[in-house]
């Protein structure tokens, strides 16, 4: 576990693994942190040395001043990997993970073996701007506490919710621990996404992963972006919502196999 410096605070990073295996990138969704990746771990350390961080103003990483670009989040990610002496790794990213995954790949192509993107938007229409305005004046009213039943909501299938009552618990911490300064300048970040139209410069494996159900990335759109995607792939997770990963791990492990896994 180490501390990395960037402007304005530090990163928290984590490494498992052996030394001998290839590096693999693990970004968290916005209002989580590293260990929303726990279901897949053990799979994922038996085939790669793996870095995990919590990116800026969640988990135990600092809140430098807000707003925030999409440009200072990729940044975060080169300095940590820079940090742990990485050339070059495999990234994989969930929701705002993956849409810096996709900064990654499109600004530091040389820095990226091949991408997972994972319930994620490439683009801001108007309506998900209005949402991020939404959530952010909730923070400024009524603190983290304001959003975790509606983020819980959209994260997770009400089946998934009413059996796994502990692993819910577990990420409304994740949400209440986040940092207001931290959440309000990555969903400042989220309002001016516009990855679409450069995704057909990706020259690199990259594979698309989307909860069946999820309201946030829906399928739609992440088909889209797996269409603009040369030679790209594209997996469905069925009976998961946003956080596909948590909420169906099965299922999401077999979307990665034969790629990531």
């Amino acid at each position: 576990m180490t501390m990395i410096d960037i402007p304005g605070g530090r990163l928290f990073s984590r490494v498992d693994g052996d030394a001998d295996k290839p590096w693999l990138v693990l970004s968290n969704s916005l209002a989580s942190d590293h260990t929303m990746w726990d279901p897949q771990m053990a799979a994922l350390t038996a085939r790669y040395r793996v870095l995990r961080y919590d990116t800026r103003g969640h988990g135990r990483s600092d809140a430098p001043p807000s707003p925030y670009g999409f440009p200072d989040l990729v940044s975060d990610v080169v300095t940590v990997m820079d940090a742990h002496g990485i050339r070059r790794a495999a990234h994989m990213g969930l929701s705002l993970g993956g849409m810096t995954g996709l900064g990654l790949a499109l600004e530091h192509p040389d820095r990226v073996e091949r991408l997972v993107c994972c319930d994620a938007r490439a683009d801001a229409p108007e309506g998900f701007v209005r949402s991020w305005d939404d959530r952010i004046a909730a923070v400024e009213r009524g603190g983290m506490a304001a959003l975790v039943d509606g983020t819980l909501d959209r994260w997770l299938t009400p089946a998934f919710r009413a059996a796994h009552p502990e692993e819910v618990a577990k990420l409304a911490a994740q949400i209440r621990a986040t940092q207001p300064e931290g959440y309000k300048g990555c969903a400042a970040a989220l309002k001016t996404l516009d990855y679409l139209k450069d995704l057909g410069r990706l020259a690199l494996p990259v594979l698309y992963v989307v909860g069946a159900e999820d309201s946030g990335a829906p399928v739609p759109a992440m088909q889209a972006m797996a269409d603009a995607t040369p030679g790209a792939r594209f997996e469905i997770v069925p009976n998961a919502a946003h956080i596909a990963n948590v909420d169906n791990p099965k299922g999401f492990g077999r979307a990665l196999e034969g790629f990531l896994l």
